[in-house]
């Protein structure tokens, strides 16, 4: 053997235990190893060659490090497809810039395709896909089991699924056991749970691998079966399936659906002896399963229990808190956490804790929010962000803002049209939301039940009767979405909003509904609002019949019977109440002024500035007195109308607060006051006054709506 032919042959082995040792790295997701290699091959002058290159930039791919991937690709003697396939699945998490890399590809592969359209299918882009695999077969390309998986995981739609389907079949794919796997998640993920189980079902034992149980439980998941899932599970065990952390997790998913606590729990005292409670995708299904059933302190042990939580269970738990108002404080918090144990905050982050900032309303937090996505410039999945950024300036009373942001989307989706009608809604500004909304209706984008509950809301704040009925009608005739019990809450509150008792009544009785009290709760407001007495209590003990427990039926009631001098009926009400147990949720009131909230309870007592505040507003009375202000006493619920009751209603929570942010802010600054209950009648005819006095814009919103308080007139019309 020649002296030139050993040399060769020892860098061929030194270049192959090179990419060995890379390969390993990368699968143990070790960037320090990695890093360390590619400075011993920088520092040792080694012949650049494509193949070494190859590699680094494949490591780069798997260790998700797009930035130098491109550099070292750049810095390549001689790429080849191979290089240009690993530099594009290092960006396969940007389909835009994917697409551009796959352009620059002189002669792409499938490897080529099917990178590119695992890419579309990451970020759910159907159509994309579909156009790229047209593209595929076009061009004569050899379409491969991968290619149609990837397709199908891209679609959701049940005409393209059922075309993907046949296409396989009539292939042959359909005998890759990863085509089938996909058509059962992708039958899953469209609802069509017949066709899901029928290609679980033809696979038969001697196809089936661990996948495909664990596609067809997480299946059973996205439905809330949970209890066929478990069986399926404990079927898996018995056909000698070892479960893995991805099976557990499926199967927690499937009783979180449900909100099946118990069977959830019996599964988890079963892990508790095995380590899976400590792994990061079982313990996100744990964490999931007790935040959905509201077992809010469970899930925070479930998670304590993971030693190195990964980005996905920070994620859950900050979602899981986030699905419940008073612990959005702990979403907050459990974000910053995250980013100090280093993580940065993707798509999902940002929804998840966006929500829980929209829970609280607080505008300097949304703000910093708002901010911090914009540096953090997320690549995938934009739209959710930023619907959910719709959707927290408007609770934040923001709605220009929303809506500057929605005009400047240059990516929508039906959700983003049903975040920015639903807040004009909520503002006021039913005209504008219903324009919205035809505009909505002239574009490709179709609308939704949650579409026509924001719409319908907008006719029912303004009195549009007509157009509410026209709206109601077509959405199973013409669009064909079924009618849930919330649509017929909103035509039942705008029919009796509209003083239509008796057409509200009989829509009512004809609710294709077990009988249930929220149309009832729709139509005992109205009749509070009008003074319509006899209908009132009908409708609330209809309430209370159907839900013995509730508070506000019988709060509501009371008050009517104490606004109209019964003070003995009211009496027996609340008697009744307290025999029962049943307590009234306290109402209070809350501003955010210098990142500080300040909380006030009717007759407060305990903030330390409210002698400040009961002076301010003894002097802001007698002003407004003159300015034509008559205290309401039918609000006071005080039997001494005259004396006791002007000073209850001097001193309500939504007052006091008001009261603290004009005292408290530069001259002709807006405020915002939040308020957990519906504002007062008196409230909000003091609350005109007062801006037309202090010439300040004042918004208010209440646990219905938003109102807008400018010059002495409300956005409301009076009509709330």
């Amino acid at each position: 053997m020649t002296i030139s032919c050993a040399r060769a042959l020892g860098a061929a082995a030194a270049e192959a235990q090179f990419v060995a040792r890379l390969t390993a790295s990368a699968a143990a997701g070790d960037l320090l190893s990695g890093a360390a290699l590619h400075t011993l091959y920088a520092k040792a002058y080694v012949p650049p060659t494509t193949f070494l290159a190859n590699h680094l930039v494949l490591f780069c791919s798997r260790l998700a490090l797009p930035a130098l991937a491109l550099r070292l690709f750049d810095e390549m003697p001689l790429p080849n497809v191979f290089s240009h396939n690993a530099l594009l699945a290092a960006h396969a998490r940007d389909p835009r810039l994917a697409s551009e890399l796959f352009a620059r590809i002189p002669d792409p592969d499938v490897v080529s395709y099917n990178t590119l359209l695992a890419a579309f299918a990451s970020a759910g882009l159907a159509a994309d896909a579909l156009r790229l695999l047209s593209s595929m077969r076009l061009w004569g390309l050899a379409v491969d089991g991968f290619t149609v998986s990837s397709a199908v995981s891209a679609v959701t739609g049940i005409a393209s699924m059922v075309q993907l389907h046949a296409y396989a079949v009539v292939s042959g794919l359909d005998s890759y056991v990863s085509v089938r796997n996909s058509l059962i998640s992708g039958y899953g993920k469209g609802r069509l749970l017949e066709e899901a189980e029928k290609v679980f079902t033809d696979m038969g034992d001697s196809v089936r691998n661990h996948v495909s149980w664990n596609c067809m439980i997480a299946v059973y998941g996205q439905h809330g079966h949970g209890r066929r899932a478990m069986e399926l599970f404990q079927d898996m065990a018995r056909r000698g399936f070892t479960a893995d952390a991805c099976t557990l997790a499926s199967v927690l998913s499937a009783f979180a659906t449900a909100k099946d606590l118990v069977a959830g729990t019996e599964l988890h005292c079963r892990l508790i002896k095995s380590k899976f409670t400590r792994d990061p995708h079982v313990a996100s299904g744990l964490v999931d399963l007790y935040a959905k059933c509201g077992s809010v302190q469970d899930a925070w042990k479930a998670f304590s229990e993971v030693d190195k939580p990964d980005l996905v269970l920070w994620n859950t738990l900050i979602s899981g808190y986030s699905l419940h108002e008073d612990f959005s404080e702990e979403a907050l918090l459990s974000f910053r956490e995250m980013q100090r144990a280093g993580f940065c905050p993707d798509d999902c982050s940002f929804v998840c804790v966006i929500s829980a900032c929209s829970n609280i309303s607080s505008p300097s937090q949304g703000q910093q929010l708002h901010g911090l996505v914009i540096k953090s410039d997320i690549q995938s999945n934009q739209i959710s962000v930023h619907n959910s950024m719709i959707t927290l300036y408007s609770r934040c009373g923001k709605v220009v803002e929303a809506k500057m942001l929605f005009d400047r989307m240059t990516e929508r989706n039906t959700v983003s049209y049903n975040s920015i009608i639903a807040g004009l809604a909520q503002h006021g500004h039913a005209a504008e939301a219903l324009k919205l909304f035809e505009c909505m209706l002239n574009s490709e984008y179709e609308p939704t039940g949650i579409t026509f509950i924001s719409v319908l809301s907008a006719c029912a704040h303004t009195g549009k009767v007509d157009e509410g009925w026209d709206y109601f009608n077509s959405m199973k005739q013409k669009y064909g979405i079924d009618l849930c019990e919330e649509h017929y809450s909103c035509m039942i509150d705008l029919l009796a909003r509209a003083k239509k008792f008796e057409e509200a009544e009989e829509l009512i009785m004809k609710m294709p509904f077990s009988l249930s009290s929220i149309g009832w709760t729709s139509l005992l407001g109205a009749c509070r609002t009008h003074g319509n007495m006899e209908l009132g209590a009908r409708a609330a003990k209809e309430i209370l019949y159907l839900s013995p427990s509730n508070a506000s039926a019988s709060i509501v009631l009371s008050n009517m019977y104490a606004s109209a001098g019964k003070w003995e009926e009211a009496a027996k009400i609340r008697k009744l109440m307290r025999d029962q147990g049943v307590r009234k949720k306290p109402g209070c009131s809350w501003i955010e002024l210098g990142r500080t909230v300040h909380i006030f309870v009717a007759n407060e007592v305990s903030h330390p500035r409210i002698k400040e505040v009961y002076r301010f507003l003894e002097v802001m009375s007698e002003k407004m007195k003159l300015a034509g202000y008559v205290p309401d006493v039918r609000w006071a619920l005080a039997k001494d109308q005259a004396a006791e009751g002007e000073m209850r209603l001097r001193h309500h929570s939504e007052k006091l607060a008001v009261a603290f942010g004009l005292m408290n802010t530069k001259e002709g600054e807006p405020i915002l006051v939040m308020k957990n209950l519906r504002i007062c009648g008196d409230c909000h005819n003091a609350i005109k006054i007062i801006s037309a006095i202090t010439h300040r814009e004042i918004t208010v919103r209440d646990a219905h709506r938003f109102h807008f308080f400018s010059d002495g007139s409300c956005s409301c019309g009076d009509y709330w």
